[in-house]
């Protein structure tokens, strides 16, 4: 036994009960102590009992559970303790322990040479491992130094430049989102310079780098970030759109242009472009008229703000009215100046885009598309934002009533209305109907009232009338009155003088559209400064109211006769006087006669009063009215027509209307004239107005279109035979009408290009029935001073005294054609003294002569029909006596041939007609009345024919007087 111990010493093992005290709780058997031991020894060995014992142990010892053996047996102890008992159950044990421990000494005993043997491998094993131990300390020595040397040096360097790399990569990335988060700063500033391209270039280009980076946390949130920047970039560029709708900039445009094709919306920008100029249409109107309403309302609390447009035009008030019309038409040029201006940049644009060839086909395809859409979108444009602007100052016109504005205000409305439509006839080739419709219906509303006020007006100058002359130069034309200045303006009256005056002088100026002369600067609507001045006018004559003697010295010309044509000089005498002309004139002659009193006259000065003036004047503004406002053109033609018309009547009614004009045979009145003054009377003239019994209404409707007749002012007196019966107001009268039908007839031409087609024939119809009858007048007016001017009464009494049934020729003509002739010769004195005031032009005093000689010859004819016996030698007398007045009468006038010569000659020589020839000559000559031919054949054929003859030719006579009754 000792020598296991110490061979197990010897080992480093340790020894059985050194090694039982390794083992586990369970196997944790208290060891005998060495007294048991040889106890053990010293009992005898009985394997079975030994057994036995063995098998006694309680089962719960071979438990591997942790077993506390001590707890074990306590627990077992009796309630009661008994030392007998107890001492028992010790041995008892201490046998069972003592079995245990023997039954191990005799395995361990029995396992000895193996235990040697594995101990001795343990020990070789031992000795292996520390080699080995050895062998990987030298090895990790070794990989140490290589570590050093190599792997950390040069895998390191790797390691650091591919860290470098990657740290340089992030670096770039952070830089990239560090611009990117400070983008906004500068999108800003972009949008501020409005550099609306640039701003969304960036945009897009941060919108593609944010993608790239979407990765890192940071960027997400400035992705939608951009997102909305974007999209508050697109509102902004709508507002920058929305601007170039009142002034259009070509820069500004063309940056908005390329910032919707950045963004791929071409036709959505033409889209919201034409809404934004509607939009601007109403937005510009409503400001313009909304400023000039609250202007002149004043501290009125009433909220125009919220008013319709349409409600809020009908508060203008008539002093804003035409300032604020043509603010209105100013501002809207401005609007479709800029939709015209956005046409020729995508024009131009266009032509840039095609001119060179596309690298792209689909993006060319693209284009071509958008190109297509605009240039449709902006042509359909065109009409709608004309039809918006019409709509609008349709409202505006028809918001107040104009009937009562002065007519230069009212042309100034027109004319402004005018060019607009000249604008919309530009802008995309227009006739304006709802512009026209409107204007129309105001100006037929206006031009009624105005015209009847104008009627009341004429009637009211020619019944304080005095018809004296009013003082004009001797060049005077109608084109010289301000009325009339539009007709020299080949355009329209929108063009201002001084344009008009530079497309004279330029005619390629004369080409350009408004939208070409108005295309960077200037306002077609502005209203020229210079066109005031331009109205003064330069027609009345200088000395005309210098002088007390106006009629006297109006027509005075001091000048030497170097502008006096030939035919003027030679005609001189005679128009002014009646003489006879001189026929060889001396040049010192005709000077000192110009030198002298009335024969100072400007024989080419027109014969007009100051009621003509204001009737040509009238007949200007009208035409002005008509020019500007073809629609009623027909109307205006029509109230323009009535104006002369009155005045014609007036005329007639002061100076021609005599009851004695049937009687004289003379037939002064035509049959056209007499149709056209009958008309005049029906149409215009209201009969009605002094017999007050004007009961119907509907009586009263047409009398409203009427004008009272006029009556003749008190101050003209037509009974003073010492001015030939009122001879210088007549003149002036009857020439002025014929001044005022040569006016007319001038202005034909102009009023025919106006008239509509339809309604021509009205104009010719004015024109050949009543125009052209004028002249017709002088024959009655003038006829009433031919009757009064020379005593016939005086002539038929004288001749009734003279024998006329003589026996023998005479030699001696009779008195009373002495008497005659002096009536004739004072008569052209009176005449002289007449044009010492007023020019008798040579139509007038041909007139004169003719009436004068007309009725002389006819009172001649007439008292050779009271003569109740006469013989052939009385006949010869005749012819003596009326040859003898042929003689003088031609020294007298200058008027060829003498009117009615053959009346009295004819007459006379009927006495040597026989039967058959006398009931031809009655047939044939209806002129003479009845009992001028009934004496032709009681006196003269008497003494020839039989009584039954006799009573046939009267028969005759009277079947012809028959159908005049």
């Amino acid at each position: 036994m000792q020598k296991i111990k110490s061979l197990m010493a010897r080992q480093g093992l340790k020894s059985p009960q050194e090694s039982m005290a390794d083992l586990s709780p369970v196997e944790n058997l208290r060891i005998p102590s060495k007294e048991e031991l040889r106890e053990l020894r010293e009992q005898p060995i009985d394997p079975q009992a030994e057994q036995e014992i063995i098998d006694s142990i309680e089962e719960v010892y071979f438990s591997n559970d942790s077993f506390d053996m001590v707890q074990h047996e306590l627990e077992k102890l009796p309630p009661e303790l008994n030392l007998q008992e107890l001492e028992e159950y010790r041995d008892k044990l201490k046998r069972q322990q003592a079995a245990v421990s023997k039954k191990v000494a005799d395995l361990i005993l029995e396992k000895q040479p193996a235990y040697v043997k594995e101990l001795e491998r343990v020990t070789a094993l031992q000795t292996n491992l520390q080699l080995a131990a050895v062998i990987c300390t030298n090895a990790r020595r070794q990989l140490s130094v290589a570590k050093e040397g190599f792997t950390e040096a040069s895998l390191g360097l790797l390691a650091n430049q591919r860290r470098r790399q990657l740290l340089t990569g992030l670096l770039k990335s952070l830089r990239t989102i560090k611009t990117l988060q400070r983008t906004d700063v500068r999108l800003s500033e972009m949008l501020e310079e409005e550099d609306y391209p640039g701003a969304i270039q960036l945009c897009l280009e941060c919108q593609k780098a944010a993608s790239t980076f979407k990765h890192y946390s940071c960027i997400s949130e400035l992705n939608s970030k951009l997102q909305d920047t974007l999209e508050q970039i697109e509102e902004q560029l709508d507002v920058a759109l929305s601007k170039t709708c009142k002034h259009f900039d070509v820069s500004h445009y063309t940056k908005v242009q390329l910032a919707y094709t950045l963004l791929g919306k071409t036709q959505t920008a033409m889209d919201q472009l034409h809404m934004h100029f509607t939009q601007a249409i109403h937005n510009t109107v409503f400001q313009v008229v909304l400023g000039y309403v609250e202007l002149c309302a004043g501290n009125a609390d009433t909220k125009f703000q919220k008013m319709q447009y349409k409600d809020l035009c009908t508060h203008i008030t008539l002093d804003s009215y035409i300032p604020c019309l043509t603010d209105l038409c100013k501002a809207l040029w401005e609007v479709m100046l800029s939709y015209h201006r956005t046409m020729q940049w995508h024009e131009e644009h266009d032509k840039q885009e095609t001119s060179p060839a596309p690298d792209d086909a689909a993006e060319s395809d693209e284009s071509v598309v958008d190109r297509s859409y605009v240039k449709k979108k902006l042509e359909h444009g065109l009409t709608r934002i004309w039809q918006d602007v019409q709509l609008k100052v349709k409202a505006y016109i028809l918001g107040t009533d104009m009937s009562n504005f002065k007519y230069d205000d009212f042309i100034v409305v027109l004319d402004v209305i005018s060019r607009l439509m000249q604008v919309g006839e530009e802008f995309c080739g227009s006739k304006s109907e709802v512009l026209q419709e409107s204007i129309k219906r105001q100006s037929v509303n206006y031009f009624k009232n105005y015209h009847r006020a104008r009627l009341e007006e004429l009637r009211m100058f020619l019944e304080n009338e005095t018809w004296e002359l009013c003082p004009v130069k001797s060049n005077f034309n109608i084109a010289q009155l301000h009325e009339f200045k539009f007709m020299g303006q080949c355009r329209s009256p929108s063009v201002s003088p001084s344009r008009q005056a530079a497309s004279l002088t330029s005619p390629a100026q004369e080409e350009l559209s408004l939208f070409q002369q108005y295309l960077q600067e200037g306002n077609p609507f502005e209203m020229p400064a210079e066109h005031k001045e331009e109205e003064t006018e330069d027609v009345l004559a200088s000395n005309g109211y210098e002088s007390d003697e106006l009629e006297k010295s109006v027509y005075q010309d001091y000048d030497s006769d170097s502008d006096v044509p030939e035919e003027l000089k030679q005609d001189y005498v005679d128009e002014q006087t009646g003489d006879v002309p001189l026929k060889s004139v001396s040049r010192e002659t005709i000077r000192s006669k110009k030198k002298s009193d009335y024969n100072l006259n400007k024989t080419n000065a027109p014969i007009l009063t100051n009621t003509t003036l204001n009737v040509i004047r009238l007949v200007g503004k009208y035409m002005q009215m008509m020019n500007i406002l073809k629609p009623i053109a027909f109307d205006v033609i029509h109230c323009v027509s009535q104006l002369f018309d009155y005045y014609l009547y007036a005329v007639y009614t002061f100076f021609g209307r005599n009851d004695m004009y049937e009687s004289s045979g003379l037939g002064l009145i035509s049959s056209r004239l007499r149709t056209t003054l009958n008309r005049i009377q029906e149409s215009l003239i209201d009969m009605e107005a002094v017999g007050e019994n004007a009961g119907v209404h509907s009586a009263a409707e047409d009398r409203k279109e009427k004008v009272p007749s006029p009556h003749l002012s008190q101050l003209v007196v037509l009974t003073n035979s010492g001015t030939l019966y009122g001879l210088a107001q007549r003149v002036v009268a009857t020439e002025s009408l014929v001044f005022l039908a040569e006016q007319f007839e001038s202005l034909q031409s102009h009023l025919d290009t106006m008239m509509p087609a339809a309604k021509k024939p009205f104009l010719q119809q004015f024109y050949s029935q009543t125009v052209s009858t004028a002249s017709e007048l002088r024959k009655p007016i003038y006829w009433i001073v031919a009757a009064k001017a020379i005593d016939y009464e005086q002539m038929l009494l004288m001749m009734a005294g003279v024998k006329w049934d003589i026996r023998e020729i005479m030699s001696q003509h009779n008195v009373y054609v002495d008497v005659l002739l002096k009536e004739f010769e004072q008569f052209n004195k009176r005449l002289g003294d007449v044009s010492r005031h007023v020019r008798i032009p040579l139509p007038v005093s041909n007139v004169l002569w003719e009436h004068c000689i007309r009725l002389a010859n006819r009172t001649l004819v007439e008292g050779y029909a009271n003569v109740k016996k006469c013989s052939n030698e009385g006949r010869a007398l005749m012819q003596l006596d009326f040859q003898q007045f042929l003689m003088k009468l031609e020294k007298l006038t200058d008027l060829r041939p003498i009117p009615d010569k053959e009346f009295v000659e004819t007459y006379i020589k009927a006495y040597y007609l026989t039967e058959n020839d006398m009931e031809q000559f009655i047939k044939n000559h209806r002129e003479y009345s009845m009992k001028q031919l009934a004496n032709l054949v009681n006196v003269c054929l008497g003494s020839h024919i039989n009584k039954k003859a006799r009573q046939k030719l009267l028969a005759a006579i009277d079947d012809i007087d028959r159908p005049k009754r």
